[in-house]
């Protein structure tokens, strides 16, 4: 099937900005923030087996699933199904994606201000002794302040619009060029050193060793997903989006690989850079998402140079927040570049800051708006961050498996995945047809509660 590439569409300046940038989309705050805490508090080393399996099983093949939809249409997220299939529902999973990267980012956005604040204030040295009143009073005095947190996530979201409003290339492949190895870098340096911190042994226990009678909760089985499709960017389009810059010559499988084992990689090294810290100063592991922000900062405190590495430690997630949000930002902006004829710049402009103003809500549900609670007794930032990771992107998925798997005859999918008619070929293709659609829409059944009653209707 011959596609009609869109006029004047960009291109990806080469394979390694490509992977990088794909990276980039992966790597992010839930490698690190998220990863950390999630880990914990789903009993360590058997939450991250899970999560190794849903990322071989079913993220691995969503991942290349996504590239091959996008080089194939050489479209947005939306238009990429539009164009595979005319006239049929599939574009659904495109229309989920652009709606997760809109939810997502206005409160990844608030939560990248933080961590905005925390980095110019050890660039500063204010924080390099602990504050008056210590580090907790000092997240939570901020957090619902209603002007600063507001100001911080403009000036987080001031720079990732104009990364995408320079374009593809110029933009968004030379940020991440720079980016991604100062992370790998940096992460290495981090870990090594709270190896040191004596509490290594424990730390890479909790993380190595699996307690199996931890497999028995359900729950550990959605942690684990939800948290493969966050941290590889499955189901919101990024992948889609970025996969449309990539020219035909370009093979996928090795690709994919890459950008999975990187970003796995990732996580599991920040891990080691967070664990033995938390063990070696009796830090309750299962802290939560206040963990960076209340706890690692006290860890900082009581060391040498702890400041130094604070500073280190926070640029670090600045910028592994900072990749993630232009894909989110750029999944919007393709869409709306291709449905309404705007310019980069526009787009850039106009739905970034359509975005900003989203995450108001969540960045005032901190402090004045902290009464009001909508999902399960979740505050906004909190709902939001539920709808989109746990019904929106699974839903996603899920879509964009069966459209491989049913949608596609067989024989275009392996031929555009350029996996061709081989056992890992047919592996792919009846992994996306069966397994993962299955896997994916019972621990969907479960995060909404519905799972349950099912099971109680049969006893």
């Amino acid at each position: 099937m011959s596609l009609k590439e869109e006029v004047g569409r960009e291109q990806w300046g080469s394979r390694l900005g490509f992977i990088l940038a794909a990276m980039g989309s992966a790597v992010g705050l839930g490698n690190v923030w998220r990863f950390a805490y999630v880990t914990g508090e789903n009993g360590g080393a058997a939450f991250l087996l899970i999560y190794l399996i849903c990322i071989i099983l079913i993220g691995i093949p969503i991942l290349m699933a996504e590239f091959t939809i996008g080089r194939k249409a050489k479209s947005d997220a939306v238009g990429s199904f539009e164009k595979l299939a005319p006239g049929k529902p599939w574009f659904l999973a495109g229309i989920l994606g652009v709606g997760a990267a809109f939810m997502i980012l206005s409160f990844y956005g608030v939560i990248a201000g933080w961590i905005s604040y925390y980095f110019v204030n050890y660039l500063t040295g204010n924080l390099w002794s602990t504050p008056e009143g210590g580090y907790e009073n000092f997240f939570v005095s901020f957090i619902t302040n209603p002007y600063h947190p507001l100001l911080w996530q403009f000036l987080f979201m001031a720079v990732t619009i104009a990364i995408v409003f320079i374009g593809v290339k110029k933009g968004i492949e030379r940020s991440n060029k720079i980016l991604m190895p100062l992370l790998g870098v940096l992460l290495i340096v981090l870990s090594a050193y709270s190896l040191t911190l004596g509490g290594a042994r424990e730390g890479l226990a909790f993380l190595f060793t699996p307690d199996w009678s931890a497999l028995t909760d359900p729950s550990i089985y959605l942690a684990a997903l939800g948290q493969a499709f966050f941290s590889l960017s499955l189901g919101m389009g990024a992948l889609i989006t970025y996969g449309s810059y990539l020219s035909n010559k370009e093979r996928l499988p090795g690709a994919a690989a890459s950008v999975a084992g990187l970003d796995t990689l990732f996580a599991i090294v920040a891990g080691i850079m967070i664990f033995p810290a938390v063990f070696a100063f009796g830090i309750e592991p299962a802290a939560g998402p206040g963990l960076v922000f209340m706890i690692m900062p006290d860890v900082f405190d009581s060391i040498g140079l702890g400041g130094l590495f604070g500073l280190l430690f926070f640029f670090l997630l600045a910028a592994a927040a900072l990749s993630s949000a232009v894909s989110l930002l750029e999944v919007a902006v393709a869409y709306f570049i291709r449905r309404f004829s705007w310019s980069r710049q526009k787009a850039a402009i106009i739905i970034g800051g359509i975005i900003f103003l989203l995450g108001v809500p969540s960045s005032l549900g901190q402090g004045v708006l902290s009464d009001i609670s909508i999902i399960g007794g979740r505050d906004i930032l909190d709902s939001i961050d539920f709808v989109a990771s746990n019904i929106f992107l699974p839903l996603g998925g899920l879509i964009i498996a069966l459209f491989i798997g049913w949608g596609w005859k067989k024989a275009d999918a392996l031929r555009d995945s350029d996996f061709g008619d081989t056992f890992i070929g047919n592996a792919w293709f009846y992994l996306l047809r069966w397994f993962a659609p299955v896997a994916i829409f019972i621990i969907f059944l479960s995060s909404i509660g519905l799972l349950d009653v099912i099971i109680n209707m049969f006893k």
